[in-house]
């Protein structure tokens, strides 16, 4: 039986659409779609030596206080120690004295320590700055809060003999820094601990050595005022001047039969 001619032509058009179909599939199999290459360009690093710990005033360094971190070069600030310029750091700085806190993880610097030969005190001391210890006790070293890097007044209490026996009491130093705090374990009647200072090592400019000396002999008794953190930007060389020259007039409080009386006196 003839097919007819409609029929030829359908099966004709369906067999080259397959074959169309086939073709079209065999070329996109093997056609792969371009990839896109992405270039990561790394910022070069240095070893920058850092703090592996937090280190009070004081302390000393050795190999486990300090350690190598891969730092960006563009981060390196002047001051910082490499190990391209100082490979042997670690071994050359160990047994320096921290002279100001550094914290772990803070790259260190030249100036925040000083050389293993210098003593401790001296090595802590600021250029022109002297270091004068002064007796303290519970009482006068504000209940044994005083610690080091503080900021205190000193305040000076003596007799007033043109007052009839009171009181005067005054600041001879304002704002100085402590150094250290000479302390000793305590122990009371109940079995508990304290810690008590008793001798406080204070920084002071030349003159101001000369103060406290002189109020020193005078007073009956010097007193540490502690002063809040925030007044550590605050000067730190006012004195009671005219204890220099043994005359002068300051200002003072007169403490009589537990009433002050404010007035002015002359230094004797």
């Amino acid at each position: 039986m003839a097919m007819k001619p409609a029929r030829i032509i359908i099966l004709t058009v369906a067999v080259v659409a397959a074959g169309l179909a086939g073709l079209l599939a065999m070329n996109m199999s093997g056609t792969q779609a371009p990839q896109l290459v992405e270039t990561v360009v790394k910022e070069p690093t240095i070893n920058v030596l850092v703090s592996a710990d937090n280190l009070p005033v004081g302390s000393r360094l050795n190999e486990k206080s300090v350690e190598w971190l891969n730092w960006p070069r563009s981060g390196v600030a002047e001051g910082f120690i490499t190990s391209e310029a100082r490979p042997d750091a670690i071994k050359e700085l160990e047994g320096s004295v921290v002279r100001l806190p550094i914290f772990k993880g803070e790259p260190l610097r030249a100036e925040k320590v000083a050389d293993s030969s210098s003593r401790i005190m001296s090595s802590l001391l600021p250029s022109g700055k002297r270091a004068v210890a002064t007796e303290i006790s519970v009482a006068t070293g504000a209940g044994g809060f005083v610690l080091p890097n503080d900021r205190v007044d000193v305040i000076m209490v003596r007799q007033n003999k043109d007052a009839g026996g009171g009181y005067v009491t005054e600041n001879v130093l304002n704002n100085v820094r402590v150094l250290a705090i000479d302390q000793n374990i305590q122990e009371a009647p109940d079995g508990s601990k304290s810690v008590v200072g008793t001798t406080a090592t204070l920084e002071l400019t030349p003159d101001q050595t000369k103060v406290i000396a002189v109020a020193q002999q005078m007073a009956e008794r010097l007193t540490l005022a502690l002063r809040s953190v925030a007044d550590a930007q605050e000067a730190d060389t006012q004195a009671a001047d005219y204890l220099l020259h043994g005359g002068g007039r300051a200002d003072i409080q007169v403490i009589k039969s537990g009433s002050i009386i404010t007035g002015s006196t002359q230094a004797n």
